[in-house]
This record gives C-alpha cells, structure tokens and sequence, in this order.
C-alpha cells in the first residue's frame, strides 16, 4: 500500500455531528496523528466557502461546492461557476413554482425567499439567514452553486431541465445544483496536482450521495458508519458513525496499525 500524504474530509455527517453541530474530541485527536506523521489535510465539501465553519482542526486547503472553487496556500487552484443561462433556467423555475433557492457566489450567499424549510437548514448548518435578492439582481454574477429546496421526486424533471447540471444530493429536503464536470473528485485532482501528490497516497471521509466520486478516487475511500448504504458500497472501508468517532477509528486502524 501507498504511504499516505493526504486526507480529504467531507464536513456535515463526517466532521461535524448533525447530533451536535460539533467537532469531537476524537476527530480532534485523529489530525494530531495525522499532522504529527506530516500528513496534509483537506476539507471536501459541498458548501460554499462562506459556510464552512470555524473548527479546531488546521487544513492545507480546500475543496467547496463539490468541487467548483478549490483553493490552497492562498491560491486558488481550481473554479468553475455555472453557465449563466442555465442559472436564469433555474432561477425562473424556482420562483414559478414558489421553492426557495440560495445562490453562492465567491464569497456570498443569497436566497429568493423564506419559509420553514429554509430556517430549519439555517438551525441544522448554524449560519445567518443571507439577503433576500431575486433572479433579476443575480444576472451577470458568478455563481458556483444553488441550493434547490425540491424534493427528490423532482430531481430527474430539473436534471432534464438542466443537462450541463447535476444534483448531488445529500439532504432529503434540498439538493446541490452544479455544472455536470464539477465534483469533489475534481477538486482532489487539482489539490493532488498542486502538491504532487498520487491519489493512491490519499484517503477520503465522507457519509453523502455527493461524497461517492471522492471516495472512489481516493487510494482508500472510507465511509462514516452513518452514511447512505450506496455510500457504504462504494467504499474500501466504513468506520463508525461520526457520534462515535468514526475518523478516529478509522485512523487508528489504516494509519497507526
């Protein structure tokens, strides 16, 4: 087996508890192992940059919206906002049939409008509601993902809507809206390439739907004890959930042994 020089770790259902909001005690403990042995760590995520939390844990990089703005050594490595046509396809169905879409630019986040399930997603991630701006105010900015509150009976109709876009879903009320090339796996590989590094010399964390590409790539693609069973079948290993620390086990077990 390769020696291993990089993790990527998905952040809510692998870093963070959907339980606590929080990062443990354990997970803590298992990047002291890693950047004791002077391996590199990412985040691999499918929110925007403007949503990813602050932790006690260091990372060399990042990888937000599954893959769609990548960044390391304060560099960005790696963006791909989507088509501005498919964005004002989107943004008139949403607001047609009355769901709440949220728009992330670079460094900002917007919504078309509020309702409940918009504020239990804000009491879920733990993060301000952002500025109400309809689809006329976003014409000409860049944005590199939406989140479509639509439930999953309607992925295959606004896939069709929109086939330059995909919809990795990760959540029962709302899934991720970005161009078809974008992925986590993607934005391993421009991280791997930044660094020189092989993607059999990295492992992955993740429990979503959006999290499978990365672990499939990885050299040793480890699922959380709580992720989706098609998450699970793609895996080289699965760990425990990440109530009971899951990447510390999973560490002790492939890095320590």
């Amino acid at each position: 087996m390769s020696v291993i020089k990089a993790v990527f770790f998905d952040i809510d259902g692998t870093l963070l508890s959907f339980k606590t909001h929080r990062v443990s005690r354990g997970t803590i403990e298992a990047f002291e192992i890693l950047h004791r042995r002077g391996i590199r760590t990412f985040i691999s995520s499918g929110r925007a940059k403007v949503l990813v939390p602050e932790m006690p844990l260091r990372f060399d990089g990042m990888i937000t919206v599954n893959g769609g703005y990548c960044e390391a050594e304060g560099r960005v490595l790696y963006k791909n906002p989507i088509r501005e046509e498919d964005s004002k396809v989107w943004m008139n169905y949403a607001e047609e049939h009355g769901y709440v879409s949220m728009a992330f630019t670079e460094q900002e986040m917007f919504v078309n409008h509020i309702d409940d399930t918009a504020r239990a997603l804000r009491d879920q991630l733990e993060f301000e509601m952002p500025p109400i701006r309809v689809s006329e105010e976003l014409v000409g900015e860049e944005i590199y993902q939406f989140i479509a509150f639509i439930p999953p009976s309607l992925d295959e109709e606004v896939g069709a809507m929109l086939p330059r876009c995909r919809l990795p879903r990760w959540h029962p009320t709302f899934s991720d809206l970005v161009p078809r090339e974008n992925s986590k796996a993607v934005g391993m590989e421009k991280i791997l390439e930044h660094f020189g590094m092989k993607r059999e010399e990295c492992m992955a964390f993740g429990d979503g739907g959006n999290d499978i590409e990365m672990l499939q790539m990885a050299g040793i693609g480890i699922a959380m004890g709580n992720a989706a069973a098609t998450v699970k079948e793609n895996a080289d290993y699965v760990t425990t959930s990440v109530d009971e620390e899951g990447i510390l086990s999973a560490i002790r077990h492939i890095i320590e042994r």
